[in-house]
């Protein structure tokens, strides 16, 4: 793995705070040497008015760009920009109208404008202030077999390019008012997945049917492009009466499998305990059913997994792997809390080819079993170019065999990504929920334990971001830290006040992450110890309860920060919220970097985790936090 810190350090002196970052894992430009599922990224420009008369304009600047690369900026056909932007990519038209407009970018070389033709978008007619709109197609109230009913709530989201046009669109899963946890019983209404274009227009809608249950262990979606199409496919766990977007049924449509019709166990109404089980792909452009095979594992006895209820049996998790390098494997996974199962496949476009199995009832991988956690993490840990599966305590390797197992067991939250400024080297912050392992700091490639806090609580939550310029490296800390920590374990704050641990986000402008949650963008003031609100998504909700999080945060359009995809209150619409705020820095999109894409993709999965590049971003890229220039209090 290559060390960015001085490629970045190199541009920021050429630049001046303009910055060039080649990510580690960065994909080439689309000239024939493609690889095959690495996808082929517009310019992602928006247009997002932030005041009755003012319109930031923002766009990506690409790895297959000249470093020298400046932007021009029209507004319907007319120059804004009196020279060409050089040091961000984002440009504030202050004169404006309410009425329609068409923005277009076009890159500039050594004085040359190029045609381009990625780089329109179009501001409609009365904007709302900070945000994109998409109107959402809420579902129909059903009513369940013991005569209670549900309604539908916008949840997790995905994003992918499923119609080939080089931008991204949003998949939604809608989650009936009657979603469980798998420790609870009670019947749920049926799982959906839409696809939304930026615009507004849905593209297809997935009915899962009655034999998925509702909740955030079942359903995992995968969207990504995984033949090199150029098209992002949609896949999931499906079951008879699923219905694709084209309204073909897959399996029986009489089938209902769900305890309490038709059978009895007692206190147990609502599980799914029987039937058949099937892993489908699905066409993005279309929605259509492309293949259904047989779900691996399958369910078999109940005790196998743990109890006798199917709780631990339909805990899933799933990811996408660049498994042999080169291209994307879909990985499909079953329980983590005793026996563990991950499933990897190919798709090559008209089929799903099994790559590899990793069970832990082998009884080679036996002290694997119980490791896993409500998360997981793709990324190149051991520099070999392939791809590896941080599974909770344990990891596997891009051939299906473990790599290295810490032994810690299960726990709800991790992080993955380059802590220390000085190396690309992976680490891993994990926490723990046995009452004795705490959390933990480890390398990511041997599981060699750095530093570890044992705690007699159990640690639900944890979070590790760049957050104090004056500290070296990225910050951690969790529910029984003991404050924030630094890569040596040092307590760097002892006492945080109000510092959340659920999501980031990269929002203000500057080199540190901010914090999201509970609708809020917060930053931490590292004087005051203390933190502090800076954007607040009214007339929205975040979702999943006390993990709180937003349908997706991630760079998915303009500059290198990172949009806050969010349901309203009613579901009625998401609202894709770009940061208003200027910024002194350009950087290659985020989305050019593996890890951190791969993390979008498994953002959805259980218990959502922020995402991460494969490499250190943070304040001290500006000379070890000594000299920063980015936020500052009281101004």
């Amino acid at each position: 793995m290559k060390n960015n810190f001085n490629k970045i350090l190199g541009c920021m002196l050429a630049l001046g705070l303009g910055c060039a970052v080649e990510p580690a894992g960065a994909y080439a430009a689309d000239d024939g040497s493609r690889q095959a599922g690495v996808e082929r990224l517009g310019r992602g420009a928006v247009a997002v008015r932030t005041s009755p008369d003012t319109v930031m304009v923002g766009w990506r600047y690409l790895s297959s760009d000249p470093l020298r690369v400046a932007f021009n900026v029209y507004r319907d056909g007319e120059r804004l920009t009196p020279e060409p932007v050089a040091v961000s990519t984002q440009f504030f038209d202050p004169n404006a109208s309410t009425r329609a407009a068409r923005y277009e970018v076009r890159p500039v070389v050594d004085g040359r404008e190029l045609p381009d033709g990625r780089g329109a978008c179009v501001l409609p007619a009365d904007a709302p202030c900070g945000y994109l709109e998409i109107p959402l197609l809420q579902p129909e109230s059903q009513l369940m077999p013991d005569g209670s009913s549900c309604s539908y709530v916008a949840n997790d989201a995905s994003a992918g390019d499923v119609d080939g046009d080089g931008e991204m669109e949003i998949v939604l899963k809608w989650d009936p008012t009657n979603s469980k946890d798998n420790s609870h019983s009670g019947f749920t209404g049926t799982v959906f997945l839409d696809a939304y274009k930026m615009d507004g227009r849905r593209l297809w809608r997935i009915d899962l049917g009655r034999n998925i249950r509702a909740g955030a262990h079942y359903t995992q979606f995968m969207v990504y492009d995984l033949d090199g199409d150029g098209c992002a496919e949609v896949v999931a766990k499906t079951a008879d009466g699923t219905v694709d977007g084209q309204g073909k049924m897959i399996g029986d449509p009489e089938a209902d499998y769900r305890v309490g019709v038709g059978d009895t166990l007692p206190g147990r109404k609502g599980y799914i305990a029987s039937g058949p089980e099937f892993l489908t792909v699905f066409s993005g452009r279309t929605g259509e059913a492309l293949q259904t095979i047989d779900y691996i594992p399958p369910r078999g006895r109940l005790d196998d997994w743990g109890d006798n209820y199917a709780n631990r049996s339909e805990r899933y998790l799933a990811a996408v792997a660049y498994l042999d390098g080169r291209h994307p494997s879909v990985v499909m996974c079953r329980g983590y809390y005793t026996r563990s199962v991950l499933a990897a496949f190919d798709w090559d476009g008209r089929q799903l080819k099994s790559r590899w199995v990793f069970d832990t009832d082998s009884a080679r991988w036996a002290s694997y079993a119980g490791q896993g956690n409500h998360n997981l993490r793709v990324a190149d840990v051991d520099g070999d170019g392939c791809d590896e599966i941080t599974y909770g305590s344990c990891a596997i390797d891009h051939d299906g065999t473990g790599l290295y197992n810490t032994g810690m067991g299960h726990g709800d939250a991790l992080h993955l990504t380059a802590f220390d400024p000085s190396s690309d080297r992976l680490q891993v912050w994990d926490c723990h929920e046995n009452r004795r392992d705490g959390s933990d700091f480890r390398d990511a490639a041997t599981g060699k334990v750095i530093f570890q806090l044992p705690s007699g609580k159990d640690v639900g939550r944890c979070m590790a971001a760049d957050i104090d310029p004056t500290n070296y490296g990225v910050e951690m800390w969790s529910s029984a830290s003991g404050g924030i920590r630094n890569i040596k374990g040092e307590v760097v704050c002892d006492s945080p006040k109000g510092l959340p641990m659920n999501m980031a986000v990269w929002w203000d402008g500057d080199l540190l992450r901010e914090m999201l949650d509970h609708e809020t963008v917060s930053k931490y003031d590292w004087t005051a110890r203390e933190c502090r609100p800076l954007a607040k998504f009214d007339g929205c909700s975040f979702n999943n309860g006390t993990k709180s999080n937003p349908c997706l945060q991630g760079d998915i359009v303009g500059d290198w920060r990172e949009e806050v995809v969010v349901r309203t209150a009613d579901s009625k619409a998401l609202r894709v919220y770009v940061s208003p705020l200027p910024t002194a820095y350009r950087f290659h999109t985020f989305l050019e970097d593996r890890p951190y894409r791969l993390s979008i993709v498994t953002e959805n999965v259980a218990y959502n985790q922020p995402t991460q590049p494969g490499f250190y971003f943070g304040a001290d890229l500006e000379g070890s936090g000594k000299l920063f220039r980015g936020y500052q209090f009281g101004k």
